[in-house]
């Protein structure tokens, strides 16, 4: 098969991005830059099946400084986020920067708690405290479809961000499936899994029969700029 020059010089330059150390170039990093810009709206996230994401999945998430977070980019993500975790195909409570390829500590959360149900874009995201008892409930991941799992989780927890207009830290409460899909996404930021977590993991045939329409029309396929030689 011919290769498209571009896509050769794209993938060149992924890969120089993704030597350690990482140079900086302006806000955020080379690779960074590549995915929030050369995304669709709806990002591809990346999955546990994948060897390249599997690793991305387990790195640990870095803060967002003062200048990204002032950037043009630090906008265009989270409207991508967004747009990715509302997305039919995909249709979660909550996304971490991670599961695009971002290790930064960013996550897109569905406040369950709030009037309307929106979702929020949290930079700099952490638990600062844990609440109340133990409970456990079932839960899912955009990034291990067609699983499901039971986890252990606090029933509330006090967390923290950093406000990005204002450029602030600000705590908050939360209590209930709120406060769990918190603990599910701030998880992702340091590299942790629910199935780490989780004291029983099963198949889910629903999901999977939800999921084989958009699977049929490549809702799912991997960017072919965001895989590596030989592909």
């Amino acid at each position: 098969m011919k290769r498209n020059p571009l896509i050769i010089c794209l993938i060149l330059c992924a890969l120089a991005a993704c030597s350690s150390p990482r140079k900086l170039q302006g806000p955020f990093e080379v690779w960074e830059r590549t995915v929030i810009t050369m995304s669709d709206s709806v990002m591809y996230v990346s999955v546990v099946t994948d060897m390249m994401d599997s690793l991305e999945l387990r790195g640990t998430c870095r803060d967002l400084s003062e200048e990204e977070l002032r950037s043009d980019l630090y906008p265009m993500l989270a409207a991508k986020m967004l747009s990715t975790v509302r997305s039919p195909q995909q249709g979660g409570v909550g996304l971490a920067a991670p599961q695009i390829g971002i290790l930064r500590r960013i996550a897109a959360i569905q406040r369950l708690d709030q009037p309307g149900e929106p979702f929020v874009v949290y930079p700099n995201l952490r638990i600062e405290k844990h609440l109340g008892d133990t409970v456990r409930g079932r839960e899912g991941c955009l990034s291990i479809p067609g699983k499901r799992g039971l986890v252990p989780r606090s029933e509330g927890v006090v967390v923290s961000w950093t406000d990005p207009q204002t450029l602030q830290t600000v705590t908050e409460e939360v209590h209930g499936f709120t406060a769990i899909i918190f603990q599910h996404e701030i998880d992702h930021l340091d590299g942790i899994l629910y199935t780490d977590r989780a004291e029983e993991v099963w198949d889910d045939p629903e999901w999977e029969a939800e999921r084989a329409p958009y699977a049929a029309q490549g809702a799912y396929d991997k960017p072919q700029w965001r895989r590596g030689p030989g592909y």
